[in-house]
């Protein structure tokens, strides 16, 4: 019986025993692929198109709210999405609440071609909110823009108003052409300029988020008129008229919101006797 208890035991047993443990010790094994989606920190929705423009989506998901994209240059669509066409979007988190960003359209059932132009009624209207937010970002990246200016110049001390265009982006998404004409008035003074300026856009700020930053810089061609009048001891006008051109460089930067409204400080070099410095708000339409 002793001899028995001692007997070595036989080699496969010892080692069937280590490899039970090792399969008990090891934790559970994890996916290896997951989706490319969930690497690029993506969401996928299903919904309605409510409305669609070049640079926005505007889809009824199935729990029947409402949802706002935007599209940037690495978004994948089709050429149309056509209202009421049921498509699904892959997204990432924008800038703000409001709105995603889409990465990945797929158009799972298309309207109808006898249907499509036919406006039909949504279960629910789109909220105000999300049109809203939907024409300021359409706003926002338009291709060509008007708008209008007023400020206050320094050195000499002018109220100006004035109108410019916005044309681009040139070369990168962030650069603009941006031409416009300032008319200032003063106690003696008055000012007319022709400014042909480009902007960039610094990227610290977003392109779809509610305020960008930018700075500028643009020849400007002044042309001034200084008229002083005094009396003489008799009751006679003595006129003192004085009329300058100058071309200078303008140097600016300013912060421009969503909404079309901007606020800008500019300085003018080399351009004496045009104002050194002028503070102006606008308006882009």
């Amino acid at each position: 019986m002793h001899s028995l208890l001692n007997k070595p035991r036989p080699r496969w047993t010892l080692f069937s025993s280590v490899l039970i443990a090792a399969f008990l010790a090891t934790p559970p094994a994890r996916p290896q692929n997951p989706s490319a989606e969930s690497q690029r920190g993506e969401t996928a929705l299903t919904g309605i198109v409510a409305s669609a423009s070049p640079n926005t989506l505007v889809l009824r998901r199935e729990d029947g709210q409402y949802q706002l994209f935007v599209f940037d240059r690495d978004t994948v669509k089709p050429r149309t999405l056509p209202a009421g066409s049921r498509v699904r979007v892959a997204s990432t988190a924008g800038e703000e609440p409001g709105f995603r960003v889409a990465t990945d359209i797929r158009i799972l059932n298309a309207v109808p071609s006898t249907q499509q132009g036919v406006v039909t009624q949504p279960e629910q209207p789109i909220p105000p909110e999300v049109r809203r937010l939907e024409r300021d970002i359409e706003r926002q990246v338009r291709r060509y823009q008007m708008g209008v200016r007023a400020g206050l110049a320094l050195d000499p001390e002018l109220i100006l108003v004035g109108v410019h265009a916005q044309v681009g982006p040139f070369f990168s998404p962030d650069v603009y052409f941006r031409p416009n004409v300032e008319f200032a008035f003063g106690e003696v003074t008055a000012l007319f300029a022709l400014n042909a300026e480009a902007i960039y856009r610094l990227p610290v700020s977003s392109r779809q988020g509610r305020w960008s930053s930018y700075v500028g810089v643009g020849p400007g061609f002044s042309f001034l008129h200084q008229n002083f009048q005094a009396t003489s001891g008799g009751g006679q006008k003595i006129d003192f008229g004085d009329f300058h051109s100058s071309v200078g460089l303008n140097v600016f930067g300013g912060l421009r919101y969503r909404g079309g409204m901007f606020l800008e400080l500019k300085t003018s070099v080399y351009s004496k006797p045009a104002p050194t410095m002028r503070l102006i708000v606008g308006y882009n339409f």
